[in-house]
């Protein structure tokens, strides 16, 4: 069974809060999970909390192997829990290049 670490979405209508649970990975996004490791309200203030993990289970999650789905990654990263992602920019055209078949003449 693969486990992910994802959000499921909770709240009313346009006023989203989030729970970060570990499900297995083929179960619908806000179906069957196997445990609550913290919620995310991306709506709160800037001056409120909007992140609460229970850092002891998501750590345990972790070294078990499941895998944090991109966002969920990015909300651990902010957190402290995993190194963040870094992305490089993809590379410019050479100088002399000529456009791609079919794009311009």
């Amino acid at each position: 069974m693969a486990v992910k670490l994802r959000l499921m979405r909770m709240g009313k209508t346009k006023q989203p809060t989030y729970r970060v649970v570990a499900a297995d990975s083929r179960s619908p996004r806000d179906g069957r999970f196997i445990e609550i490791v913290g919620s995310y309200a991306p709506r709160e203030a800037l001056a409120q909390n909007k992140v609460v993990l229970k850092a002891d289970r998501v750590t345990r999650w972790l070294k078990e192997g499941a895998q944090p789905t991109d966002r969920v990654r990015r909300i651990l990263a902010d957190q402290g829990l995993v190194e963040p992602i870094v992305r490089r920019p993809a590379p410019a055209p050479a100088a002399g290049a000529k456009p791609a078949a079919g794009q311009g003449k």
